[in-house]
C-alpha cells in the first residue's frame, strides 16, 4: 500500500470544502488509509488564522485521526541535507524529510516549493487546474 503525507494547505482545502470535486473521493480515500501528517503541519493547522471557532474544533477532530510524524534525530538529519540542498524554508524542509523518511507520497499544491528535493514523490490533487 502506498503510504501519503498530507500538506498543511490540503488539509486547510478539505476543511473549508475548496478541494476540486473530483479529487475529493481520491483525498477522503487517502486519509482513511493512509492519514500521516508532520508535526509541522498540526502546528501549521491548528495556529491558522483563517478558523472560526466551529472550524477550529473541526480541525482538531480531524487531527485525532493522523498519524503525526514527530521530529527525531533521524528526520532532523534529512532536514539539514535538504536544507543544504535545496532553496527550501525550515518547515517545508521538515515536511519533505518526514515524506522520504516515511517513504510517503507527499499530497500538497505546493508542488514548485518541494520541486528541487531529491527523492521527494509529490501528488497535487489540483494539477488540473495550476497546469491550466
Amino acid at each position: 500500500m502506498t503510504e501519503y503525507l498530507i500538506d498543511t494547505n490540503i488539509l486547510i482545502y478539505y476543511l473549508t470544502g475548496s478541494l476540486e470535486p473530483e479529487e475529493k473521493p481520491t483525498i477522503d480515500k487517502i486519509l482513511q488509509e493512509s492519514f500521516n501528517i508532520s508535526i509541522i503541519t498540526r502546528i501549521e493547522l491548528l495556529g491558522w488564522k483563517g478558523h472560526s471557532p466551529e472550524g477550529l474544533i473541526k480541525a482538531r477532530h480531524l487531527l485525532d485521526c493522523a498519524q503525526c510524524i514527530s521530529l527525531t534525530d533521524t528526520i532532523a538529519d534529512k532536514t539539514i541535507e535538504i536544507r543544504r540542498d535545496a532553496s527550501i524554508t525550515l518547515p517545508d524542509a521538515v515536511i519533505a524529510a518526514s515524506a522520504i523518511s516515511l517513504d510517503a507520497v507527499l499530497v500538497t499544491r505546493n508542488v514548485k516549493d518541494f520541486a528541487h528535493v531529491d527523492g521527494i514523490k509529490l501528488y497535487n490533487p489540483f494539477y488540473r487546474i495550476d497546469s491550466a
